[in-house]
């Protein structure tokens, strides 16, 4: 029963993080882009980073849990042995350029953003919110292998 509880906080943290950025990639940043206006985008960031950071750390921690539960060690995913051990250590890759390119956007983009860097976070936000879908549904396929070997 505490793995299905780790696995709801994990699609919650999923539900605010993948949510939060396609609101993002959809309306506000279209909105921004069109208005050549920055500050429209600082506007939904600053307060959405105070809920999507902590998403994403549940998701990291509930994430490495439930890897750990498929994958015993987490690392031996890279083995690459199995359909399991591949989808784990995809997921892990994806969570490491989503850290990357989240990180490179927080401290060298938007510390500098103008209207004529727009289009660069535009990339930025794109390619995070790729691979939050990504991971998403990679981790319903891992969420619904945690389900049968629960089962009795």
């Amino acid at each position: 029963m505490v793995a299905f509880g780790v696995l709801v906080l994990h699609f919650l943290g999923a539900s605010v993080w993948v949510g939060g950025h396609l609101v993002l990639l959809l309306t506000v940043l279209p909105r921004a882009v069109r208005e050549r206006d920055p500050e429209v985008l600082l506007r939904f960031e600053r307060p959405y980073e105070r809920i999507g950071i902590p998403a994403l750390i549940v998701q990291l921690i509930t994430g490495l849990w439930l890897a750990h539960r498929l994958v015993p060690g987490v690392l031996p995913a890279f083995a690459l042995a199995d359909p399991l051990q591949r989808l784990v250590a995809l997921k892990l890759l994806l969570l490491l350029g989503t850290a990357v390119t989240g990180a490179h956007a927080r401290l060298r983009i938007l510390p500098r953003i103008t209207p004529e860097r727009l289009p660069r976070i535009a990339w930025h936000v794109g390619l995070v919110t790729a691979m939050a879908i990504a991971l998403l549904v990679s981790g319903t396929i891992l969420g619904r292998v945690e389900i049968l070997l629960a089962a009795p």
